[in-house]
């Protein structure tokens, strides 16, 4: 089992504890460097779980800016009060340490600036030491760098941590059992933590072994994507030894070095790889030859197939009410990528549509391109859908809507922002007498029929949406 580390740090040796008992993982990390004249006996004595004890100082990343004199003594003080485990960096001069007895040593190194030229060296250097466990972080300026990492801890083998910091290094603190790391970091105390309670509830981190299946989500940037949040509570209600982790690159051809290499299963695509991803995939479906991008592949005997599911998931709200889109005026607020796939997919069902924007000149390209037509800015109400594609309402901008509400007037109107769920848009259109879908529904419904092509089986729907709403409630909560 791969255990979860909580590090902890506070002003005072008083917060410090606090913290340290309201921990709910497997070890607790007292980073002892940012604390006021620090009490290492208190900030030990009642411990519930074990910890590891770090003083890290600035030339290391840390916040102790003293002598090393001092630094020493507050490990030693650790060491003789019965620390489970001290953290001591490998460039430190470590003869002032006392006899370790009962504790045993963490050797780290940390550099925040790239993966250091004589890594391998370096690593093997850290090997030959009396260390209980060897921690290497560095900071990826790719996913790949994660692959160069997990190469040098490979050989010579023993016990380990490796870390690429940062949200390109996601990977080994969500997989760490790919990096034979005996534990992982959560918390908020170094680039690219992530919450302890979420490494064991969302992504299931103590469970996972070398036969968990991985998927992920790539793109650039993948800090607001709610797909984690959903995909790892799905794949838990339908009992898969699954995890679902976000690929954080610009480069489309790093995310599939590395998906190749780690033997990724399946993958969302989002911005700004569908294009490039499209090109470099062998089998596609037919939308995704339509518009020249997918959002979504997965590995097959013979390379990556892709999909784009896009537009299905647009429109199955619409099927689940029973909508009839064939014959009616249906007009598409926005000229982007969102508005080509909603256009496409209604005109594909007969639907008479109407693209508008604030710049008419793309709406009038688009429009030419897709064999639809142009209606004027802001529409004139009378339609039958009212489909809006824009940002505009998106949290935190709630109060702003893309059309004003005296011309709110038509049967259904359906707004792809999911965060708000209810936008300023949909207020004033249910206020009206208009039927309305969130965008939340098309998020959902696009995560499950991922879900179901990675793994034929019928998708947790409810598990989904319960996990996407908590999720957009919880990012309100954040920037409240």
């Amino acid at each position: 089992m791969t255990e979860i580390v909580e590090t902890i740090t506070g002003a005072s040796t008083e917060a410090l504890r606090a913290a340290r008992d309201q921990a709910s993982a497997d070890l607790v990390e007292l980073r002892l460097d940012g604390v006021a004249s620090v009490d290492v006996a208190g900030a030990l004595e009642g411990r519930r779980t074990p910890v590891i004890v770090t003083c890290r100082p600035t030339w290391e990343g840390g916040r102790f800016d003293g002598s090393e004199d001092e630094r020493f003594r507050i490990l030693n003080d650790a060491i003789r009060h019965g620390a489970e485990y001290v953290d001591v960096e490998w460039k430190a001069d470590r003869k002032g340490l006392v006899p370790l007895g009962r504790t045993a040593l963490v050797l780290s190194t940390h550099d925040f600036d790239g993966l250091p030229a004589d890594l391998d060296d370096r690593i093997r250097a850290m090997r030959r030491e009396p260390a209980a466990i060897v921690k290497v972080a560095v900071m990826p300026a790719r996913l790949a760098d994660c692959l160069t990492l997990r190469r040098a801890m490979q050989a010579p083998p023993g016990r380990q941590i490796a870390i690429a910091m940062g949200p390109r290094g996601q990977i080994t603190r969500l997989c760490p059992w790919l990096f034979e790391s005996a534990w992982t970091y959560g918390g908020t105390a170094a680039p690219g933590q992530v919450a302890a309670r979420d490494l064991a509830d969302l992504y299931r981190v103590r469970t996972g072994t070398t036969k968990t299946t991985v998927y992920g989500i790539t793109g650039n940037p993948l800090g607001h994507s709610a797909s984690p949040a959903m995909h790892n509570p799905g794949l838990a209600a339908a009992g898969l030894d699954a995890i679902y982790v976000p690929f954080e690159t610009d480069d489309a051809d790093d995310f599939l070095t590395v998906a190749e290499a780690l033997g990724v299963a399946g993958a969302s695509v989002t911005a700004p790889h569908k294009p490039a991803i499209f090109k470099r995939t062998a089998t596609t479906d037919a939308l995704s030859r339509r518009v020249g991008a997918l959002n979504t592949l997965r590995r097959t005997s013979s390379g990556w197939e892709g999909r784009n599911f896009d537009a299905a998931g647009f429109l199955a709200p619409l099927d689940r009410r029973g909508v009839a889109l064939s014959g009616i005026r249906a007009v598409v607020l926005g000229a982007g990528g969102a508005a080509r796939t909603t256009a496409w997919a209604l005109h594909d069902r007969g639907a008479r549509v109407e693209l508008t924007a604030r710049r008419a000149e793309r709406a009038a390209a688009l429009a030419t391109e897709l064999g639809v037509e142009t209606t004027a800015w802001p529409p004139a109400p009378g339609w039958d859908l009212l489909v809006n594609t824009t940002p505009v309402g998106t949290w935190p901008e709630v109060d702003a809507s893309p059309i004003e509400a005296g011309r709110v007037r038509g049967r259904l109107i359906y707004d792809l922002i999911y965060n708000p769920r209810e936008t300023r848009l949909l207020r004033e259109a249910r206020a009206a007498g208009s039927e309305t879908i969130d965008g939340l529904e098309m998020l959902v419904s696009q995560a499950c029929l991922q879900f179901e092509w990675w793994t034929g089986i019928p998708a947790p729907r409810d598990a989904f949406m319960d996990a996407a709403d908590s999720f957009v409630r919880h990012r309100q909560r954040q920037t409240s």
